[in-house]
C-alpha cells in the first residue's frame, strides 16, 4: 500500500498519507527507511538535500534547507526556512476560456435591478459599533416562532462590527468600511435592509449614501437611535420596518436562472497538507466548470499567493491584471515588513501541525482553489466585482475578513476549505465547506458538507470530486440549506478590514 505521496517528478519530498514510524521502508517505491517519526500530512526527504539548496513540492520551491537533510528524514520547521520569495512575478497572457453549449441553471431569486440572490434574508446593518446593541434587539424580536408566519424569508439578520467611528474621511478604513457596508446593503442575497446608526458619529448614515450611491426607499431604510428618541423607541420603529420589509419581501420568488450569475468567494481555512492534495484542487476543477458556464469565482487572501504568484501571473487576461496583482504584492511586502516575522508568520500553528512549513508551501496549495482559466481582474477589497471569469481580490489571510470583503464584492455563495475543522459562516451568503481528508470529516460530519478525502482514498478523482463540488453548489444557490445555516453561522463572521491606526 501506497504511504507516500510524491507530487512531481523533481520533488526531493513526498507527503505521508498517514503516520509513520521510524524504521518505516518505503520499498518498492522508494529505496528509504525512515529516519524519525512522520506525522501524517508532513514531507518525508527521499533524496540527499544540501544546505541552502531549494527544496521543491508541486514542483515549485517551498523554502531553503537550513540544514542538510538525509533520505528518510522529517522536513519541517527545523530544517526548512523561508528565505523570502523565491518565485519570480513575470507577466503571461492566455486566451479567456471559451464557453461551453449546454447552459446549467440554478433557482434564485431575480432583483429589481438585474442583480441575482441565492437567499432571501432581511438585513439588518450597524453603520458603527455604538449601534451595535439596538441592531441586534431589533432582531431578537424576530425569533423562529415569529419568523413562521413568514415563511418567505430565510430569516432576519444582524450584522455588527467594531469600527465607524474615530476613522477620518479619505482614510483607508473608512473607505473600506464603506465599500463594505454598500456591498451588504446592495447585496442580492437581501430583499431589504436596516442601517442603524447612534447620530454622533463619524459614519454618517447620511454620508455613507452620499460616498457610496446607496438610496433610501421601501427596501432600504434608515434609523437614527439619538434622532427618534434613545434605544427602546429605536427597537420599535426598526421591528416595524422590517416588517414592512417582510411583507415587501413576500413578492420575491425562485426562478430558473443560469449558472453565469453566479458569484463564487473562494476560501481556506485551517489549512493542512492535504489541503492543496485534494479538497483545494477539487475545488479548482469546480470552479472551472463554473467558469466555463460563464460564472464568477473570487480567489482572496493576498498573503495566501504569496510565493506561488508566478502560478497566476503566468495566466492573466491582459497586461494590466497582471501589474495590478503585483502592486498589491508590493504593497503587502511593505506592510509585513514591520511584523517580526514578516510574511512567513502567516502559517498558523494549526498549518504546521498540518504538515505545512511555509508561506511558500501553503500558498501553493491555495492557488489551487482558483483551477486553470485565466485570470480576469484584480480587484481592492471589498469592490463591487464586475468581471466574469477567475478574479482576485485583495484581502488579509484571516477567514472571517477576507470572505467579508468577498462578499460586500457581490459573492452569493462562499466554499471553504478545511484540513484542521474551520466553523464557519457567512451569511447572507451560504458557505460550503469541503473537508480535505477522512479522519477529519468523520470526526466533524456536522460541520462538513462534501468529504474530499475519498480524493486521498483513491475511490474518486479531482475531476470527479470537481463535478460533485459543483453539483452541490448549484444545489446549495437553489436553497439547498448547507451545515453552517443549519447551526447557526454567519453573524459573528461579519468582519469588515481595518488597517489604520485608529483601529
Amino acid at each position: 500500500m501506497t504511504v507516500v505521496l510524491r507530487l512531481a517528478a523533481d520533488d526531493q519530498v513526498a507527503i505521508a498519507l498517514r503516520p509513520l514510524s521510524k524504521g518505516t521502508d518505503l520499498r518498492p517505491e522508494y529505496p528509504v527507511t525512515l529516519q524519525a517519526d512522520v506525522p501524517a500530512g508532513h514531507k518525508v526527504a527521499l533524496a540527499p538535500i544540501h544546505e541552502g539548496d531549494r527544496v521543491r513540492r508541486f514542483g515549485q520551491p517551498i523554502g531553503l534547507a537550513s540544514q542538510a537533510i538525509k533520505p528518510g528524514e522529517h522536513v519541517h520547521e527545523h530544517n526548512l526556512a523561508y528565505p523570502g520569495t523565491l518565485a519570480n512575478r513575470a507577466i503571461s497572457t492566455i486566451d479567456r476560456v471559451t464557453p461551453v453549449n449546454e447552459v446549467v441553471t440554478f433557482n434564485g431569486y431575480r432583483r429589481h435591478n438585474g442583480r441575482v440572490g441565492t437567499r432571501n434574508f432581511v438585513g439588518i446593518l450597524s453603520t458603527v459599533n455604538c449601534s451595535a446593541r439596538v441592531t441586534r434587539m431589533i432582531a431578537a424580536h424576530f425569533t423562529p416562532e415569529v419568523l413562521r408566519a413568514y415563511p418567505w424569508i430565510d430569516g432576519v439578520m444582524p450584522l455588527t462590527h467594531t469600527s465607524g467611528c474615530s476613522i477620518s474621511d479619505g482614510t483607508p478604513s473608512m473607505d473600506m468600511l464603506r465599500r463594505t457596508l454598500s456591498g451588504y446593503a446592495e447585496h442580492p442575497n437581501f430583499v431589504g435592509v436596516l442601517l442603524v446608526g447612534l447620530g454622533c458619529e463619524d459614519n454618517q448614515i447620511e454620508t455613507l449614501c452620499e460616498h457610496t450611491g446607496l438610496r433610501l426607499g421601501p427596501t432600504m431604510r434608515s434609523i437614527t437611535i439619538q434622532r427618534v428618541g434613545g434605544t427602546t423607541a429605536a427597537v420599535k420603529a426598526g421591528i416595524k420596518d422590517v416588517i414592512e420589509m417582510i411583507e415587501i419581501a413576500k413578492e420575491s420568488v425562485r426562478e430558473p436562472i443560469p449558472v453565469s450569475e453566479m458569484v463564487v468567494g473562494l476560501q481556506c481555512g485551517g489549512s493542512d497538507s492535504f489541503s492543496g492534495l485534494s479538497a483545494n484542487p477539487a475545488l479548482g476543477a469546480a470552479v472551472d466548470i463554473l467558469v466555463r458556464q460563464g460564472g464568477t469565482a473570487i480567489l482572496s487572501e493576498t498573503p495566501e499567493i504569496y510565493g506561488a504568484e508566478n502560478l497566476l501571473l503566468q495566466r492573466v487576461a491582459n497586461e494590466n491584471v497582471g501589474q495590478k496583482l503585483i502592486e498589491l504584492l508590493t504593497w503587502w511586502d511593505q506592510y509585513t515588513a514591520k511584523e517580526p516575522h514578516g510574511f512567513d508568520h502567516n502559517a498558523s500553528p494549526g498549518n504546521r501541525a498540518g504538515g505545512l512549513t511555509t508561506i511558500l508551501e501553503k500558498s501553493l496549495g491555495a492557488i489551487a482553489k482558483g483551477g486553470t482559466t485565466s485570470l480576469n481582474a484584480v480587484y481592492s477589497y471589498a469592490e463591487a466585482v464586475r468581471e466574469k471569469g477567475l478574479v482576485f481580490m485583495d484581502s488579509p489571510g484571516f477567514d472571517p475578513v477576507s470572505a467579508t470583503g468577498q462578499v460586500a464584492g457581490g459573492a452569493n455563495l462562499i466554499v471553504f476549505t478545511t484540513g484542521r475543522g474551520s466553523c464557519f459562516g457567512c451569511r447572507p451568503s451560504p458557505s460550503l465547506k469541503l473537508a480535505t481528508n477522512t479522519p477529519m470529516y468523520e470526526r466533524m460530519s456536522e460541520d462538513m458538507d462534501i468529504n474530499c478525502g475519498v480524493i486521498m482514498d483513491g475511490k474518486t478523482s479531482i475531476e470527479e470530486m470537481g463535478k460533485i463540488i459543483f453539483d452541490r453548489m448549484v444545489a446549495t444557490a437553489s436553497g439547498e440549506k448547507t451545515l453552517s445555516e443549519i447551526l447557526g453561522y454567519g453573524d459573528d463572521e461579519f468582519a469588515p478590514w481595518h488597517i489604520n491606526a485608529w483601529t
